[in-house]
């Protein structure tokens, strides 16, 4: 609305220079940017990252799969955890010695990360594997994927917005910069005499 009004308030105004009218035109400008491509960028973006992850979510489906493992014996912890947010969330969690089968039916045996709290030997637990029965992580699951997706859209949105209003407000400031180095060559023009025309000093 400034811009509008800025517009309409310099459109025969006779103080009105150029570049006021090149600023109003930009902040319009500016303003139509943001409100119309913005969004049609992080909903491109969105749309693109949502396909891509979907993707990756039925990717991971078809390769990771979750098998059973049991407990052959508790392992000592690995080495103290400064973060205590991270040390807490693994105080759910122990290292220990397992055995599995992969989805190959090839037998497999080592140290993995079991989510119970004091295993004892012959415990079963679930750990996600690829084919060949290789330890991996949890699959992506779809909500997840969204989520990120519209993360990213709105991201691409608000960035598009921010170099839009930063390339607005480089312009001004070169346009003002231009405008002022006028000004000291107009001051040089008229000479330290100007003001004293007619005085007779």
């Amino acid at each position: 609305m400034r811009a509008i009004s800025g517009l309409w308030r310099w459109r025969h105004n006779p103080l009105r220079r150029t570049t006021d009218l090149v600023e109003a035109w930009l902040a319009l400008a500016a303003v139509l940017l943001v409100l119309v491509a913005a969004p049609v960028i992080g909903s491109l973006v969105g749309s693109a990252a949502q396909d891509t992850l979907q993707q990756s979510v039925r990717d991971q489906r078809q390769s990771r799969h979750e098998v059973a493992a049991t407990v052959v014996r508790k392992l000592s912890r690995g080495p103290l955890d400064p973060d205590p947010e991270t040390s807490s969330a693994r105080d759910a969690q122990s290292r220990v010695l397992a055995d599995w089968r992969a989805p190959d039916g090839t037998a497999r045996h080592g140290t993995v990360i079991a989510a119970l709290k004091s295993p004892r030997h012959g415990d079963h637990f679930t750990i996600w594997t690829d084919l060949h029965g290789r330890i991996v992580g949890r699959p992506l699951d779809s909500a997840t994927a969204t989520t990120h997706a519209v993360l990213a859209g709105f991201g691409a949105a608000l960035m598009s917005a921010g170099l839009v209003e930063g390339g607005r407000r480089l312009i001004v400031w070169r346009m003002i910069r231009r405008r002022y180095a006028r000004w000291d060559q107009a001051w040089n023009r008229a000479g330290p005499d100007w003001g004293r025309t007619g005085t007779g000093s």
